[in-house]
């Protein structure tokens, strides 16, 4: 129409406006045609306008991800949780459902900066736009760092870190398994430290990444991996003694793996102790917190475990020259003993006293007897102790230069001792070769046996070299029994 204003697209209702505010223009002159029609208008309500916004937003931006910082969070009693994320310049409201299956939902603070991802759409009710959470990851270091102590808060709450649950290292151990990256750098120090100190000791690998995506699934599996196989060990000297779990130095990021939950759960469960060397002395992971026991690094893990076997060796090393002193100082004591009647029976002049002292002097001499007999059944009993530990744990040349040296001393205790001791020298030869003579039927009667091929008596070690249908031959303490193989495992 004539000298009508152009009206934009968002000026809804003004035509409306208008209509209550002006009055009617003047009437036209009569013409003889019918009037034109009057335009149509396209009214909308509040609430129409406010749907075709939310559309027009989840069709033209849809999912989206937005980083800033959390303000005004507000959790309801619902479990529905309402904040602000902000940034410099604007303003953006957010609802996180409770039902929405989102991580690190409970780490969400005031301050903290987030990234986050979401559907923006409008709250009908308001007619403000918002976003609807899916996916919350925090940022930066101070992120990791707050996820840990929320953890470490959590699982201390639990009883993870208590103090009285935590079990103590065996001694000696024989076997350990060993979870770790097996290019690192942590196993290389653990295995140089072993040699070093006990290369008897025996080391199963369960390979895990340290590092990255997936690696505390890895590590956890490990973990339940070795405690699987230890519980399927039939005999206790296959067993295993402890876990190691290891890798070197890293920042936050790279030790992250063993700050996972997943992790200090397998610890927990484990029925094996753990050991965790994670990182450097001033590195602390969840895990350590978790463990039976934290070493600083991989290499004090290392010395930590072999300690006992370390000290024991070099225990053994002195027994020779403490095993001379003990004796001389009890031959020194009997020695004095003798001296001391000796002097009493000159000072005695009646016959009866002589005899009395004489007696007296048996008495003590089959006494001094019994003591040395029993004292050297002693000493040979540590010894003999002390051999079979020895065996387990250093090589053969090394046994018998021990026991080439403990011949000599024997030797020169023999000497020492003169008449008083030859009689239990020869008792002592004696035994040491009846000892050697021992018959290798005892071996069996503890429950072992031999088996042989029927046909050729070869000794069978591998059971995958026998063949279906051949015959074998068991020999046990009292007797042999005849097999035949049907199917080798």
């Amino acid at each position: 129409m004539p000298g009508k204003p152009t009206k934009s697209q968002w000026d809804f209702g003004g035509d409306l406006f208008a209509m209550e505010t002006t009055k009617p223009s003047p009437p036209a002159p009569p013409e003889p045609a019918a009037p034109p029609a009057a335009p149509t208008r396209k009214i909308l309500s509040v609430s129409e306008l406010t749907t075709q916004v939310r559309r027009l937003l989840e069709n033209q931006v849809g999912t989206i991800w937005v980083t800033g910082e959390v303000t005004n969070l507000r959790a309801q009693s619902s479990g529905h949780m309402y904040f602000t994320l902000k940034d410099a310049g604007s303003q953006l409201s957010c609802v996180l459902f409770r039902a929405e299956p989102v991580a690190h939902r409970d780490l969400l603070e005031d301050g903290q900066k987030v990234l986050l991802q979401g559907d923006v759409t409008v709250y009908e009710a308001r007619g403000q736009y918002q976003m609807i959470v899916r996916a919350v990851e925090l940022q930066g270091i101070g992120a990791l760092q707050i996820a840990f102590e929320k953890l470490k808060q959590k699982l201390a709450a639990e009883g993870l870190f208590a103090q009285e649950r935590k079990r103590p290292l065996p001694r000696f151990p024989q076997r350990i398994g060993l979870v770790t990256s097996p290019t690192g750098a942590a196993i290389r120090d653990v295995l140089h430290v072993i040699r070093r100190r006990n290369p008897s000791l025996q080391i199963v690998l369960a390979p895990a990444r340290v590092q990255g995506d997936g690696a505390a699934r890895e590590i956890a599996n490990a973990i339940r991996m070795l405690n699987d196989f230890n519980s399927s060990l039939i005999t206790y000297h296959s067993s295993l003694d402890l876990i190691l779990i290891t890798r070197g130095g890293g920042s936050l990021e790279d030790l992250w793996a063993f700050n996972e939950e997943i992790v200090a759960r397998a610890i927990f469960e484990s029925a094996l102790p753990v050991v965790s060397a994670v990182g450097h002395e001033i590195d602390f992971t969840i895990s350590d917190f978790v463990a039976d026991l934290r070493a600083a690094t991989p290499s004090a893990a290392a010395e930590i475990i072999t300690e006992g076997v370390f000290s024991s060796c070099e225990f053994v090393s002195d027994v020779a020259d403490r095993m001379r002193q003990l004796v001389g100082q009890q031959l020194e004591g009997k020695l004095d003993d003798l001296d001391q009647l000796s002097h009493r029976l000159s000072r005695l002049h009646p016959r009866r006293r002589i005899e009395d002292s004489l007696q007296r002097l048996d008495d003590l001499h089959s006494s001094m007897l019994r003591c040395m007999k029993q004292g050297v059944r002693q000493q040979r009993a540590v010894y003999q102790n002390l051999s079979d530990r020895l065996s387990r744990v250093r090589p053969a040349q090394l046994l018998r230069q021990r026991r080439e040296l403990f011949e000599q001393e024997h030797a020169r205790l023999t000497e020492q001792m003169k008449h008083q001791l030859r009689e239990r020298q020869t008792r002592a030869e004696s035994l040491e070769a009846r000892l050697r003579l021992l018959n290798p039927q005892q071996v069996l009667a503890r429950g072992y046996s031999i088996t042989t091929d029927a046909e050729t008596g070869k000794v069978l070690h591998d059971a995958s070299k026998v063949k279906p249908g051949q015959q074998l031959k068991t020999r046990l303490q009292k007797g042999e029994v005849v097999s035949k193989v049907e199917k080798p495992t």
